[in-house]
């Protein structure tokens, strides 16, 4: 865990997202990193993909922020050939 500098007016754009959104300041702005990072990584997906694609992910056992950026590598299935 790290200390982030923003500026004055991103803070308060995060305040007012984060009170609108009933979350805390840093669940805002880990929201809209975790969005903008997907958005960067693959940009033919919309906003409403990457929001499916997290909720995919969170039903399949957490988010892994590395394996959807595909950073990692899928564990092949039993019986899969290289």
């Amino acid at each position: 865990m790290g200390i982030v500098k923003i500026s004055d007016p991103m803070h308060e754009s995060l305040r007012v997202a984060s009170q609108a959104l009933s979350r805390s300041i840093n669940a805002q702005a880990e929201h809209w990193m975790r969005i903008g990072m997907l958005a960067e990584l693959h940009p033919q997906l919309s906003h409403s993909e990457i929001c499916q694609l997290l909720i995919r992910a969170e039903q399949e056992g957490g988010l892994d922020l590395a394996r959807l950026a595909g950073w990692t590598r899928q564990p092949k299935a039993k019986g899969a050939r290289a």
